[in-house]
C-alpha cells in the first residue's frame, strides 16, 4: 500500500514509519524538518519537507495514497490547535484528491465511558487526567469533531498513556468504548494497531481504543 504519515518525527510517527516499511509499504513522511528523521529511515522513504498546516503544500503528499495516518501532537500542556489545525489541512488536501482513508491518533483519556472501571470512569479521567491535559484534550475533541463532520473514511484511534516499552503483540482493542483496565499503550503497539486497521473496513467511522 501507499501510505502517508504526518507527525512522522514523533515517537509514534517513527514507529509507524519503521513498521510500515517492515510490511513493504510505500511510505511518505510529511515533516517540517527532514533532518529529524533517523539516517536509517531517510533513504527508504519519500520525504516531503513542508508546512503541514498548508493544504496546498501537502496535497501532493496525499494524492493517490491508500491511507493517510496522522500522529500529530503538541508539546507542553498549554493551549494548542496543532491537532485540529492539522486535521483541517489534511482533510482539505484529501478532499482535493481521491484519497479517502484517514486514521488519526487521539487519546483514551478524552472520554470516560462504560468501558472503564468505576474508578477510572468517575475519578481518574474526569477529575485528574482531563484537568491536567485540558488544553490538549480540547484540541483533540475539536479534531475529532472535524473528522466526524466530514465524508472521509476515518478511524479515530485512542491509545492509553503512551510508553516506549516496545511491541508486545498482546494489545487489546475496543470499538467505541474504552479498554477496561487499559492504563498504558506502547507506541509500537499503537503503530501496529493503526497499520492493521487500514484494511479493516468495519472500523470506518468508529473510535478504536487500544491498550497494551
Amino acid at each position: 500500500m501507499r501510505i502517508t504519515v504526518f507527525g512522522a518525527t514523533g515517537g509514534t510517527g517513527l514507529e509507524l514509519l519503521r513498521q510500515a516499511l517492515e510490511r513493504a509499504h510505500e511510505v511518505t513522511a510529511v515533516v517540517r524538518d527532514a533532518s529529524r528523521l533517523p539516517d536509517d529511515l531517510r533513504d527508504r522513504l519519500d520525504v516531503v519537507e513542508t508546512n503541514v498546516m498548508n493544504p496546498a503544500a501537502i496535497t501532493p503528499a496525499v494524492k493517490g495514497r491508500d491511507a493517510v495516518l496522522s500522529a500529530m501532537g503538541a508539546r507542553g500542556r498549554g493551549p494548542t490547535t496543532v491537532l485540529s489545525a492539522s486535521v483541517t489541512a489534511i482533510t482539505e488536501a484529501m478532499g482535493r484528491t481521491r484519497a479517502r482513508r484517514l486514521l488519526m491518533v487521539s487519546a483514551a483519556g478524552l472520554e470516560a465511558d462504560a468501558g472503564d472501571g468505576p474508578f477510572t470512569r468517575y475519578v481518574l479521567k474526569p477529575l485528574i487526567v482531563q484537568r491536567v491535559f485540558r488544553h490538549h484534550y480540547a484540541d483533540m475533541a475539536a479534531a475529532e469533531r472535524l473528522l466526524r463532520a466530514g465524508d472521509l473514511d476515518w478511524t479515530i484511534v485512542r491509545p492509553a498513556r503512551l510508553t516506549d516499552a516496545g511491541r508486545t503483540g498482546r494489545y487489546r482493542t475496543a470499538r467505541d468504548l474504552s479498554v477496561r483496565g487499559g492504563m498504558n499503550t506502547t507506541r509500537a503497539d499503537l503503530a501496529d494497531c493503526m497499520l492493521e486497521l487500514i484494511a479493516d473496513r468495519t472500523s470506518i467511522h468508529h473510535v478504536v481504543s487500544v491498550a497494551s
